[in-house]
């Protein structure tokens, strides 16, 4: 394990590639490593010491990955914050997390500007990627400061910030490893996760990533390649294309993606697709929502059986499924992975037998022991202790497990609908409504009936270069007709430029549904 980590592969091979950054710049192992090391000068400068934090604000930059290393081995938590957010959520985030410096990216930065004023940062704390009013340049951070190892490593941590869907966000905030154990050997520790899919330490692989870093597996995946030896291809924004071009280039080989991606990708007229060389692919990890049966069947007749799927939480997990088990079983997010368990329970805290649909928890772990920050009740809240006194947690997700523990999701225990008593899980819906080719995004939901409770209302957003009609419209419902029960076909659809999703594909689903529900109560 001390052999791996970042930090002793570039001390061994500097001038080996590290980093392709969004500007296409090369970036050797030496080049990176002499940088982070810097800017752990520059924090120590600055004050920060072990468990203080660090925020950022910013978009994908080679200064992220520079900013990550120098905090995982000062012993300093990073605090992620989504770049698409407003003014407010940002100020709350960086007074929530009691951020002691703050790196902001000039393509927000006026939100960067007012909320450290807001946060009562002061402007020697504050650095800019670009140029931010009152925020020292981001090479001042480092400058003056020494390349070489620093002295007192311990390894630091990511602190994220769950997405808010209700209320404030909440920082998931776990201890940091004892000082004495060197942040090599903890990284090289975590990076082991891609182990599980079968990735090697260096052995050829090129990690793409073109999701926002302030994913927290985007993040942790990303950095992970690193402390396996393998360069990162970092894109700024995705687009499909450009990742096809990107893979040919560089010969890219993993990536963590997520369903929509697929989807746009699947969406590229056939020329396209097949002017691109993507046989180099061999381990393309996606999670963070279902992936629909019909979508993910035809990325692996694509690139062949390289397409994995993980299913996991900010706070922890989780389950895997390689290629060929999902074939074996369509829709599958996996069995659990060594060290965690999955179970079943119903509303009352009972346990659910085999093929029973309930809310599904994870086994938390001592390795994933978390709470959130400065919020017992949440902590409390989405824990269950079973009688072997094992303590499993939840994220609101409702499945089942079948005879061999692979676990199937229905949707999130939010999202579901009750109609006239009945359970309808909009996923099944949606997965069905995507197969059409003039659909190029979807959500279903429930908005309120007097008689039922609850109707299914549709939402699409049509295919590049499809306009919405009546005529498509009646596509649509014969296509639910003809494969799904009556109460399960929507009751009316409606068209949208732009599906609220965020860059990594996260649906905010409540910015559609809730404006149908003001003034009134959901029975979930």
């Amino acid at each position: 394990m001390a052999d791996l980590g970042f930090w002793s592969f570039a001390a061994r091979e500097p001038d080996r590639l590290a980093l392709v950054d969004p500007f296409e710049r090369h970036w050797t192992r030496g080049e990176l490593l002499a940088a982070c090391n810097r800017v752990v000068g520059g924090l120590r400068d600055l004050g920060l010491a072990r468990g203080d934090v660090v925020a950022i604000d910013s978009v994908n930059c080679a200064e992220y990955f520079v900013v990550n290393l120098a905090c995982a081995q000062a012993g300093l938590y990073l605090t992620p914050i989504n770049w698409h957010l407003a003014g407010p959520e940002v100020a709350y985030i960086l007074k929530d997390c009691e951020a002691r410096a703050f790196i902001g990216h000039e393509r927000v930065d006026t939100i960067c500007a007012e909320t450290a004023a807001e946060a009562g940062l002061r402007p020697e704390v504050c650095f800019a990627v670009g140029e931010v009013e009152g925020f020292r340049p981001f090479a001042e951070l480092g400058e003056g400061q020494s390349a070489d190892t620093p002295a007192e490593r311990c390894a630091g941590n990511v602190m994220n910030y769950t997405s808010g869907t209700t209320g404030h966000p909440k920082g998931v905030k776990r201890a940091l490893a004892p000082p004495e154990l060197e942040p090599d050997v903890i990284f090289s520790m975590i990076a082991g996760f891609l182990g599980m899919f079968g990735i090697q330490p260096e052995d050829d692989n090129v990690y793409i990533c073109g999701s926002p870093l302030y994913h927290t597996a985007v993040l942790m995946q990303s950095s992970s390649a690193l402390h396996y030896g393998h360069p990162v291809v970092l894109m700024d924004r995705w687009n499909p294309e450009d990742m096809l071009r990107l893979i040919e280039k560089y010969r890219c080989t993993e990536s963590h993606m997520v369903p929509t991606q697929f989807h746009r990708l699947l969406l590229l007229p056939e020329e396209v697709k097949a002017h691109y060389d993507c046989s180099s692919t061999r381990c393309m990890i996606h999670a963070a929502a279902p992936c629909p049966p019909d979508v993910k069947r035809r990325m692996l007749e694509w690139w062949g059986p390289s397409i994995y799927e993980y299913y996991a939480a900010t706070e922890g997990g989780g389950t895997i499924v390689t290629p060929e088990q999902w074939l074996e079983r369509p829709g599958t997010v996996g069995r659990a992975w060594t060290g965690a368990e999955i179970r079943i329970f119903d509303d009352e805290g009972l346990e659910l037998p085999t093929g029973e649909t309930g809310t599904v928890y994870m086994l938390l772990g001592d390795a994933a022991r978390f709470e959130y920050r400065d919020d017992a009740e949440k902590t409390r809240k989405n824990r269950l202790t079973t009688e072997d006194d094992k303590v499993f947690f939840t994220v609101g997700d409702v499945g089942f497990l079948d005879d061999a523990g692979f676990l199937f999701l229905c949707d999130r225990k939010i999202d579901m609908i009750i109609s006239g008593g009945a359970n309808i899980y909009p996923a099944e819906i949606e997965n069905v409504l995507i197969t059409h080719p003039s659909v190029g995004d979807v959500a279903v939901f429930g908005i309120p009936n007097q008689e039922w409770g609850e109707e299914i209302k549709a939402v699409v957003e049509p295919a590049p270069g499809v306009e919405a009609s009546d005529v498509l419209t009646r596509e649509l419902l014969e296509l639910c007709l003809k494969q799904l029960a009556k109460f399960k076909v929507p009751r009316s659809i409606e068209y949208t430029d732009t599906m609220p999703r965020d860059p990594n594909g996260k649906l905010y689903k409540r910015k559609l549904r809730d404006p149908y529900w003001e003034g009134q109560e959901r029975s979930i």
